[in-house]
């Protein structure tokens, strides 16, 4: 069997040497075509066999690869037809075809990552994951500086790659970064803040925190380089500048380990004999109350003489740091302590007055008249 000459059969049919090329170049491109068309249809099988799998990175890296891999078939089929139709011509516009491949490839492989690191990123703070998440916090900073390395090293590669010459980029990124950094100071203030807040970990994403130097309370929604945002108690968002955190006092009170009950209670003064077995009883009470934690101080004592009471204030810690919980506990003790008052045939007392006279007091009539 004789050997068959392309070129001299396309010749036959009329095409020259540059419909040759075209030609070549159309078979090319169909052939990129059915080639990412395959290329899909492999990742959407793998990704159904590794849903069937226990271990989530697989779904994570074939979701993550899947749209930057067809790209890239694209890029490269498209280019290598582009190469093909440019053999004979003279045209200043095909010289870029092989840089433009190059920093397409990059940009391709920057995307795969930075969607990779995106999707662990979320994996690793998901609590319906099947494993303990990681703290939110810590992987959205981790996140973000892994996403702008890669991106930082992308654009390096890629001015690389259209001839720049990375050392001078540097060295100029250096003296630009002294103007930068006088013109933003308060941005990179608020930058250099926001580090402090992953690093030192005052608070986290979900924790009520409040500022007695300002007025500021509310869950923690968000921590961004520039800005925490705080969301208050009546649903507002508070826009906080993080370079506030390094000059302010801040409290947590989401790791508190207990709430405290701390209340002064009065009697009345006519019910002094009576004081002893109401404090001795009360202290009795929240020793043995299953929400209180008596690990923790428990005080009850007579505390003093007030105007119109006999006073003694209660002191002890709730086991829970749940702040509804712990009013229906409050609730409870304070109902309790009542209790035991008027069981011992005594009452709380309220502001009197009393009014002494040294001598009998005459009534007489009005104008005058004896009574």
């Amino acid at each position: 069997m004789e050997n068959i000459d392309i070129g001299s059969w396309m010749s036959g049919w009329g095409f020259d040497h540059q419909g040759m090329l075209v030609f070549q170049a159309f078979i090319i491109v169909f052939i990129t075509g059915l080639a990412n068309f395959l290329v899909l249809k492999l990742i959407r099988q793998l990704i159904r066999q590794a849903e069937k799998s226990k271990n989530d990175w697989d779904d994570i890296l074939l979701l993550s690869a899947r749209k930057p891999v067809s790209i890239l078939v694209w890029i490269v089929g498209v280019s290598w037809a582009v190469d093909l139709v440019a053999i004979d011509a003279e045209v200043a516009i095909f010289e870029i075809v092989e840089p433009v491949r190059e920093m397409a490839v990059i940009i391709m492989l920057t995307w795969f990552l930075v969607s990779f690191i995106r999707r662990a990123e979320f994996k690793l703070a998901n609590p319906d994951s099947g494993r303990e998440p990681m703290d939110q916090t810590t992987v959205a900073a981790i996140g973000k500086l892994l996403r702008l390395s890669i991106i930082i090293t992308s654009v390096l590669v890629i001015l690389q790659t259209l001839g720049y010459s990375i050392s001078g980029v540097l060295a100029f990124g250096g003296i630009g970064g002294l103007a930068i950094g006088f013109a933003a100071k308060d941005l990179l203030a608020n930058f250099f803040g926001g580090l402090m807040v992953y690093l030192d970990r005052p608070f986290v994403v979900g924790d009520w925190v409040r500022s007695p130097d300002r007025s500021i309370e509310g869950t923690v929604e968000a921590i961004g380089w520039r800005l925490t945002c705080i969301r208050t108690f009546d649903k507002r968002p508070l826009y906080v500048p993080n370079s506030i955190f390094t000059s302010i006092t801040v409290e947590n009170p989401s790791r508190m380990t207990n709430r405290r009950i701390y209340e002064i209670i009065g009697v009345r003064y006519e019910d002094s004999s009576k004081l002893g077995a109401v404090i001795q009883q009360v202290k009795e009470m929240l020793e043995y109350h299953p929400e209180i934690d008596s690990s923790k101080t428990l005080i009850v004592n007579f505390d003093a003489f007030a105007p119109s009471a006999l006073n003694f204030f209660v002191y002890t810690f709730t086991k829970t740091t749940d702040w509804i919980r712990f009013h229906e506990i409050k609730q409870d003790v304070l109902l309790k302590i009542l209790e035991i008052i008027h069981k011992n045939d005594a009452d709380v007392a309220f502001p009197t007055s009393t009014l002494h006279l040294p001598d009998p007091v005459k009534l007489e009539r009005i104008f005058g008249e004896e009574p």
